[in-house]
């Protein structure tokens, strides 16, 4: 599995943590920024990640800002991007299980970092369950090709 992994200036510290859990579970990651606390718009970022998800260069994403809203709102903005806002395991697992989610978004101040890098273990090593679910993303996906506004 290979995961794309970015954030905006006020969620440097959290990106580190996260990529030292990639590393203690074997996964291979790309790191697309930001790099500094300098001041960065957040859909630059989101963007550079979910366009690596949906041309199928990495399998996941994740990405972290202030409150993981706006990434959120961002990256499903791309298409073929499922992401999740998920501040605990259970919405982690259960976005991964049901809806099949290829991006994670969190938010620096919302959750601490040791649970963050518990959110993100649960969400990779989740499996998309299928089965009844299935009919609901291929909605989603329906919806997205044939109906949204171009």
């Amino acid at each position: 599995m290979k995961v794309a992994i970015a954030c905006d200036h006020t969620a440097l510290p959290m990106k580190e943590e996260i990529k030292k859990e990639l590393e203690e579970l074997g996964i291979e990651y790309q790191d697309l920024g930001a790099y500094t606390e300098e001041r960065v718009d957040y859909p630059d970022y989101a963007i550079k990640v979910c366009e690596q998800v949906a041309n199928k260069s990495v399998d996941k994403g994740i990405l972290i800002c202030g409150t993981g809203i706006g990434m959120s709102i961002m990256a499903n903005k791309v298409r073929g991007i499922r992401c999740a806002l998920a501040h605990d395991t259970f919405s982690a697992k259960y976005t991964r299980l049901h809806n099949n989610s290829n991006v994670l978004a969190m938010g620096q101040r919302v959750i601490g970092h040791g649970l963050a890098r518990e959110v993100v273990k649960v969400w990779l090593e989740t499996e998309y369950e299928g089965g009844r679910h299935e009919r609901r993303v291929v909605k989603i996906t329906d919806y997205e090709n044939n109906f949204s506004s171009k």
